[in-house]
């Protein structure tokens, strides 16, 4: 059966009212799918056959298209207006064919016609096929809404995630920054200790590094056996060398200039090695020494008075320009 759809008063009432609406500024622009459900509402409305046999079913279908509009208005989504309008209309229809059902069973009950029973049957059929149809769309729209509460779920997890990980983040922040200033205060101290020893010492600055003078209280005259009495000098330098195991030394002998000048060299390559000798037998590791004798050259002072002489019989140990900063 075809339907005949009539712009009846009521229905040109509805499109005015729609006209009046999309041509204010204050409300959103027009939808095609809610102006088809009020067409289709406002032709079934002005159908007697339809208000007849239909009257609580195109009820539904007007609180449904209301409904739709209503969505419209608060500016809902486009897909949540278009599924409210699918509603409508699909009720419209069920109003439509639950109508000529009706009617065609008032036919059945008056002729007695089997094929007007057959009809009602399959009218009432399609209407049944409507009703699963909109309650599929309806599961559809619950299943939707499930996903987006799903998805809300989804975020504030990812959310909390980072919230931990930037607590995370400053937390190990913090103990770097409270580990870098425990080492800096461990290379504080270690700063603080080193020119502690080299002012014992008497250590000082040249330009080939730093010297620590042994002086010739050291040695006998003429021996290069260390005296007793040099023993605390030496084990300051085994000291500090065992504390700063990175550094390297050049033992560099002297002597005054009474005798022959090879003698006076051998002596001080011998004094040299003296000095070598006790350092490594109070741990000093042999690799990181090496000894030089000078004789009689470069001396310290005169060598025209006893003072002088022997401010010149002396053993230096030299390290490297990149000692720490003398006090």
């Amino acid at each position: 059966m075809k339907y005949r759809f009539f712009l009846l008063p009521a229905a040109l009432a509805a499109l005015a009212a729609v006209g009046n609406i999309v041509g204010c500024s204050t409300v959103p622009e027009r939808n095609f799918a809610l102006d088809q459900a009020r067409l289709r509402l406002g032709a079934a409305q002005a159908d007697p056959q339809v208000t007849l046999h239909a009257g609580e079913e195109l009820r539904l279908a007007d609180a449904a298209v209301q409904a739709a509009g209503q969505a419209h208005l608060d500016r809902k989504t486009t897909d949540e207006v278009d599924h409210l309008a699918y509603v409508g209309e699909r009720r419209v229809v069920i109003a439509r064919e639950t109508a000529e059902g009706r009617a065609a069973q008032a036919v059945v009950a008056g002729a007695g016609a089997e094929r007007d029973r057959m009809l009602v049957a399959q009218r009432e059929q399609e209407a049944q096929a409507v009703r699963r149809q909109l309650a599929s769309s309806q599961l559809q729209g619950q299943r939707q809404s499930a996903d987006l509460a799903q998805a809300d779920r989804d975020a504030a997890a990812a959310r909390a995630g980072a919230d931990r990980d930037a607590a995370a983040a400053r937390a190990q922040a913090e103990r770097d920054a409270a580990q870098g200033k425990a080492q800096l205060a461990r290379s504080d101290a270690r700063a603080d200790s080193l020119e502690l020893q080299l002012k014992a010492m008497d250590a000082r600055r040249t330009e080939r590094g730093i010297v620590v003078t042994l002086g010739d209280m050291l040695f006998d005259s003429g021996k290069s056996k260390l005296q007793t009495g040099g023993a605390s000098s030496i084990a300051k330098l085994a000291e500090f060398m065992k504390d700063q195991p990175q550094r390297r030394a050049v033992i560099e002998g002297y002597t005054d200039d009474v005798g022959q000048p090879a003698d006076n060299q051998a002596l001080s390559d011998r004094r040299a090695r003296s000095v070598m000798s006790a350092l490594v037998g109070m741990g000093v590791g042999a690799e990181r020494l090496s000894t030089f004798g000078h004789g009689s050259s470069n001396p310290a002072a005169g060598n025209d008075t006893a003072a002088g002489r022997q401010a010149n019989r002396r053993v230096e140990i030299v390290f490297a320009p990149d000692a720490p900063r003398l006090p």
